[in-house]
């Protein structure tokens, strides 16, 4: 369960990983790309994520949502939720009816929803590749690589839409053949959020059994 949830999170966090070092077209992209994001005081997305191993012949979808704002999110996918209100992570899932809380420390994360759109900063080497269209939106494709040769993670190819820089998908690929595709089917920019959306009521799940890491 928890291995779903992070690879959903290490996708979402390349969707901004590069380099500032490269190529400065898809580094003016990126840079607008991240200015988009940052100035929301929120925002809400419906993603499908889809699993592809030809070699294994696997090929599984998932669907699920995310609120963000600033350090917290609230992520719903397959059965599970994941809260943080940027000091505590509520980690529930569904099947058994059991939530583990943990504090929230970014440095053990793989990625933190908070610094999606910043990440591309730093780590990352990054080139533009094509003109493409993507549900009939124009959009550019952005190719991104890790600087660190043991990553697992050897490409990740991002859709950013040419009229408004948001991000349509992005695709990761592994060194064990797995590719990871997200695509965006809905943002809703500055949705309604307050402190119940960033914590988890444990009145709100009858039975639910609590386990503390902390």
């Amino acid at each position: 369960m928890k291995k779903t949830i992070a690879l959903l999170l290490l996708s979402a966090s390349l969707i901004t990983s590069a380099s500032a070092q490269q190529d400065p077209k898809a580094g003016k992209i990126l840079d607008q790309m991240s200015a988009k994001y940052q100035a929301l005081n929120a925002f809400k997305a419906t993603f499908t994520q889809t699993l592809e191993n030809d070699a294994a012949k696997v090929k599984d979808n998932i669907t699920g949502d995310i609120t963000v704002s600033g350090q917290k999110y609230h992520l719903k996918m397959n059965g599970q939720e994941v809260i943080n209100n940027g000091k505590t992570v509520w980690t529930y899932m569904k099947a058994e009816n059991e939530v583990n809380i943990s504090d929230y420390d970014p440095d053990e994360q793989d990625i933190s929803p908070s610094q999606i759109y910043t990440l591309y900063k730093k780590g990352y080497k990054y080139t533009y590749v094509q003109e493409t269209k993507e549900a009939g939106e124009p959009c550019d494709i952005i190719e991104l690589s890790p600087e660190d040769r043991t990553n697992q993670i050897y490409k990740v190819r991002m859709t950013v839409s040419k009229a408004d820089k948001s991000v349509k998908s992005w695709k990761m690929f592994k060194k064990n053949g797995n590719r990871y595709t997200v695509a965006i089917k809905k943002f809703q920019p500055n949705p309604p959020v307050d402190a119940t959306t960033f914590a988890f009521d444990k009145a709100k799940y009858k039975g639910v059994k609590v386990i503390d890491l902390r």
